[in-house]
């Protein structure tokens, strides 16, 4: 009877425990898609974010993945055309905008919210092989809603990290519970998720190879002589090879069948190994050391390998997410606050000590930390697993409690102390959509326009968007913006119209040119080289520099196979000195040009005839200078424009000086003065969306709004 009664009771508190973590499940997942709405209401029914009643998403690189989405919808896509409808949140997303009751646009505008609150879930159950659920609930509530983690998952972020950190999280669940248990399922659900993470992040190499070195070192430590931890190596090295998914699942399959038998044991050394040889055998370090080069080891500047060695500049000296970033911010980002960060990072190595088996989180640690010198884009992966930390503090704070009343008081003081901060965050964090509503009228607009296989040039930036609401293509993107494919953009956008011109015609032909190589087998050795160079090489120069001199005499450009429109934002002004970056250097040597002179002021102050336009710049309106810093210099032009009722650009151009070379620009209805050198002034961009001084021969206006410009090329 003793015995049956026990068993009752294990029964009863085993069923008990579930109950209460899909309680705190549900508790959790509810908690943060109700954060994440604090974004919507604040923005309900403000229509600059809307787009056909619906709101946009507010990520460049969503716009990636629903434009493949979109074309798995419609069952249209072409040949080069770079939409992505075999990846894995464009299939994913087309098949919720088939089952589901909502539109395509609702879809993808809260699926972030959806999906990325799903990370409390491998943490609850963490939680739960710990024996401490408390833990597990007040880690999800801090985890779900941190700084970093919320600001890439939040309502509207469409992009691959709303399960970025989901998975390779349900993968250190099954690797817990696999070195926990030692039961065979979970040998196979830890092979699955790599197979499902590879599906959905194919750069997922380096965090899985973490995984599997940690295992290793763990069982060699702690654990030499248990079999079972080899399997689960083995199995994870299959299915982490460099091969097609459909090719490494039926293999995990197969191994795991073997596993099965125990006549097979005494071969499991022997399968171990040669599932190392077979990863290295099919390149599967090669991506590891691909993403190094690129987010640790990455240089001002890129050399091509390949031909004449040309310098591009590097464009991850740009982007401000793979940037280094100052301690606050970064433990901000982790945690919401330097303490709760400090605190975490204590609770951590505690929570480690009573239970190794939480060492495996420090792959996804390291992730995180490599933001000191990789950028804040990686502060995401630290998150969840330093949420335990201070939660594993809170739980044990409250377990020398005298009342259970305290310990339930206790626990939920400090939780509210370390959700206030990030809450804070997400109520002042009130990022815009990626384009206003009138903006992507303009690209609405254009979409009639122009045809599938036309090209629109823009920056980089907005390359996504342009495919996605026009349908057409770009020379870059998101994805596509390597210094060598930026530069002839940038050139473009920062020269004369008559040799930005000419080689918007070139790259884009040449850019056709190698895309039919490809697809013909022709000539496979053009794909090696850069645009630039095969124009060089073509148009028979030695020195790059000599072949950009040649673009401003009567030379002859390939035959015209399609339209190219050029598309310039207001917006573009932001960043007009980051894009001329790209073309402002010697290809030849690497050498940086001479510094350009731009400069946007948007907020300024006139005390009588002098104009303080900020940072020691200032107009003197009487005499016709330009002070910057203690340099007071004549100014050639003083330009004025102003929209009149019709919305047509007026301008007033005043030649004050002929021999001097600043001009100064005020937009009136933009309420921004620029300061511009000569070469600047006389820009593509400059000209043709400031001033709307075009080259008829050359250009005629398509779409002219006060936010964006649309041209198209005539040559």
């Amino acid at each position: 009877m003793s015995i049956l009664t026990t068993c009752h009771r294990a029964k009863n508190e085993q069923e008990k425990e579930t109950k209460l973590t899909l309680l705190y499940i549900a508790v959790a997942f509810a908690f943060s898609v109700a954060v994440r709405l604090i974004w919507y209401y604040q923005f309900s029914g403000y229509e600059p974010f809307m787009f056909n009643s619906q709101f946009m998403i507010n990520t460049n690189d969503g716009y990636y993945f629903a434009e493949g989405a979109r074309d798995i919808l419609s069952g249209v896509s072409q040949k080069n055309d770079l939409s992505p409808i075999d990846s894995a949140a464009s299939r994913l997303s087309a098949f919720f905008a088939t089952v589901l009751p909502f539109s395509f646009e609702t879809v993808i505008f809260f699926m972030p919210a959806f999906l990325g609150s799903l990370v409390v879930v491998p943490i609850i159950l963490i939680a739960k092989n710990l024996k401490n659920l408390e833990m597990g609930l007040i880690a999800a509530l801090l985890a779900s809603i941190a700084n970093s983690y919320y600001n890439r998952t939040m309502i509207g972020y469409f992009d691959t990290d709303m399960l970025n950190i989901v998975l390779p999280m349900f993968l250190l669940w099954s690797i817990i519970w696999a070195i926990k248990t030692n039961e065979d399922k979970y040998l196979l659900i830890t092979a699955l998720d790599i197979l499902v993470y590879r599906w959905w992040y194919p750069q997922s190499y380096s965090l899985e190879f973490s995984f599997f070195g940690l295992i290793l070192l763990y069982t060699l430590i702690f654990d030499r002589k248990n079999l079972y931890n080899y399997k689960l190596l083995a199995l994870m090295m299959f299915a982490m090879l460099n091969l097609d998914g459909f090719i490494r699942f039926p293999l995990v399959l197969a191994i795991f069948y073997i596993f099965k038998q125990e006549r097979f044991e005494r071969y499991i050394y022997h399968i171990l190994v040669a599932s190392l040889a077979l990863f290295f055998a099919s390149g599967g370090f090669e991506p590891i050391l691909a993403l190094l080069k690129i987010y640790v080891f990455k240089d001002a500047v890129s050399i091509s390998e390949q031909g004449m060695g040309l310098h591009f500049y590097s464009v991850m000296q740009t982007i401000r997410e793979a940037g280094q970033i100052p301690f606050e911010t970064f433990a901000s980002r982790i945690s919401g606050h330097i303490v709760t960060f400090v605190l975490s990072i204590g609770g951590f190595i505690y929570l480690a000590y009573r239970h190794k088996v939480m060492l495996f989180g420090l792959p996804l640690i390291g992730l995180g930390f490599l933001a000191s010198v990789g950028g804040l884009r990686f502060t995401i992966y630290a998150v969840p697993v330093l949420a335990f930390g201070v939660a594993f503090l809170i739980t044990e704070i409250a377990r020398f409690m005298p009342t259970n009343r305290l310990k339930i008081l206790s626990m939920t003081a400090f939780t509210l102390a370390i959700l206030y901060p990030n809450i804070a965050h997400v109520r002042e964090y009130k990022v815009p959509t990626v384009f206003n509503s009138d903006e992507v009228k303009v690209l609405d607009e254009l979409k009639n326009i122009a045809q599938r296989e036309d090209y629109v040039i823009s920056w980089w930036d907005y390359g996504y968007p342009l495919r996605y609401y026009s349908d057409v293509k770009t020379l870059t993107d998101g994805g596509k913006h390597n210094g060598d494919v930026n530069f002839p953009v940038s050139f473009m956008l920062t020269n004369p119209q008559q040799t930005a011109s000419k080689m918007a015609r070139l790259d884009v032909e040449y850019t056709e040119k190698t895309f039919k190589s490809l697809d013909e087998h022709s000539d496979k050795n053009l794909s090696k080289f850069s645009n630039i160079e095969q124009m060089t090489k073509e148009y028979g120069f030695n020195d790059t520099n000599d072949f950009l001199l040649s673009l401003q005499t009567d030379m002859k450009l390939p035959q015209k196979s399609r339209d190219i429109y050029f598309y310039l934002p207001f917006r573009m002004l932001d960043i007009y000195p980051t894009v001329a970056i790209f073309s402002n250097i010697n290809l030849m040597n690497g050498a940086v040009e001479n510094q350009l002179i731009f400069y946007a002021a948007k907020t300024f102050k006139q005390e009588q005839n002098i104009v303080n336009l900020g940072q020691g710049i200032l107009f003197d309106l009487q005499k016709q200078t330009i002070t910057i810093g203690k340099e007071s210099v004549p100014v050639k032009r003083f330009v004025q424009t102003t929209y009149d009722k019709e919305m047509k650009l007026q301008k007033n151009i005043q030649l004050l000086n002929n021999a001097a070379a600043i001009n100064v620009v005020y937009m009136s209805n933009y309420n921004t003065f620029l300061v511009l050198d000569e070469k600047t002034y006389n820009s593509l961009y400059i000209q043709l969306m400031v001033l709307e001084e075009y080259d008829k021969m050359l250009f005629e206006e398509v779409i002219l709004t006060p936010h964006a410009k649309v041209y198209k090329l005539k040559i």
